[in-house]
């Protein structure tokens, strides 16, 4: 196999440390048994080596990477490596003295979050009273001169509000606007239930971001991401295993994809222990799943896996429990029907008019180690 090219887009995990209780989480649901944290000498360390690899975009995360006090010496060593960097937030801490030395430090680029247009549904997703605080700082990013992407993660409760969502991304001036329909990972995968929307939910929402799309222009840039739930074809994961993506967890843990360390018999490397050239190239959680040699039938045969690449790992693991396996979004699948019972469960309980709160878990560090704890309770049962 042809050596990779390089990975342009590292996502540094700051913290899992967050101010919020999202629902719908991309951090592992496990994440309060990994609370080390790389310094800010181990942090400066591994960016110069990813510029060194050739990646060219970074991504400052988390959690919440606002709780990092270092975080601008951070954006300032990034920025002095040739990084177009993004800070990634919900906007908690982001005060005008911040944004004022982010600047200095040559941050180049804000996405901020909002759960919904109404500060009823806005607080109730977050389990924190922070709508107007996002308000607030999503005025102080445009009195900076930032260019801003708005972000709102979409599901059952907030699609019939899209075209609000959209006239308030409008009102505070984000030039492009990312609608991303919940994918069911981490603790999105804990509340499927209780966050899948109908199919005519997405389609009345897509019929209404078209709409906007032809009347606005350019104004605002809108980005709608359909679930792969609702697709016949999976989408190609991270633009493919190991060839575009490298994410660092807050421990150091390298990732090939954000979900990834909740796939069984992965050895994920750590960059405390090995070079970031050494893991990216050579390492076999990066080159597990890297082309499509690994692929199984019928996927091997199939006329669209230089499109999908099979599929996502971590979706196939979920669906099937078994990473290797075909991604059942896939309709050539044998296990798509679990797709589309999750779908059915998912529209009755829509019609059955559940609270908001049925099923729903909250992110939290006392549920991290409850969920963490019954998984674990689970393998042994299995294994014996």
């Amino acid at each position: 196999m042809a050596p990779p090219g390089p990975p342009l887009w590292l996502l540094a995990e700051l913290t899992y440390r967050c101010p919020l209780h999202c629902a719908f989480c991309s951090n592992p649901v496990d994440y309060a048994r990994h609370d080390a944290e790389l310094d800010t000498a181990q942090w400066r360390d591994v960016f110069t080596q990813a510029r060194a690899l050739g990646a060219v975009q970074l991504g400052l995360s988390g959690g919440e990477p606002l709780l990092r006090k270092d975080l601008e010496t951070l954006v300032g060593h990034a920025h002095g490596l040739g990084f177009y960097t993004n800070l990634i937030t919900s906007g908690i801490g982001l005060t005008d003295a911040r944004l004022a030395a982010l600047r200095v430090a040559g941050l180049d680029h804000i996405q901020l979050s909002f759960q919904d247009s109404t500060r009823e549904l806005n607080d109730f997703l977050s389990s924190t009273r922070t709508f107007d605080l996002k308000q607030r700082v999503a005025r102080l990013i445009k009195a900076h001169g930032y260019p801003m992407v708005m972000n709102c993660v979409l599901h059952r409760h907030n699609l019939p509000h899209v075209g609000a969502i959209i006239e308030m991304a409008l009102e505070m001036g984000a030039e492009y606007l990312e609608l991303a329909n919940t994918q069911y990972y981490g603790w999105a995968w804990e509340n499927r239930q209780a966050l899948m929307p109908t199919h005519e939910q997405l389609r009345e929402a897509e019929a209404v971001v078209n709409a906007y799309r032809a009347r606005i222009g350019n104004r605002c840039k809108i980005l709608f991401v359909v679930p792969d739930y609702f697709e016949q074809r999976p989408k190609k994961c991270m633009n493919g295993w190991g060839t575009t993506f490298l994410g660092v967890a807050p421990d150091g843990v390298a990732l090939p994809c954000h979900a990834a360390r909740m796939l069984p018999g992965l050895d994920l490397p750590n960059v405390t222990t090995r070079s970031l050239r050494e893991i990216w190239r050579d390492s076999d959680a990066f080159q597990r799943f890297r082309g499509t040699h690994w692929l199984p039938q019928p996927c091997r045969s199939c006329d669209s896996q230089a499109q999908d690449h099979g599929g996502c790992r971590c979706q196939a693991f979920l669906l099937t429990g078994d990473a290797a396996a075909m991604d059942p979004v896939c309709d050539r699948s044998g296990e798509h029907g679990k797709v589309m019972e999750i779908v059915l469960q998912g529209r009755l309980a829509e019609a059955q008019a559940r609270t908001r709160e049925h099923g729903m878990v909250f992110r939290s560090d006392g549920n991290s180690l409850r969920l963490s704890s019954e998984a674990g309770c689970a393998g042994r049962k299995s294994a014996k």
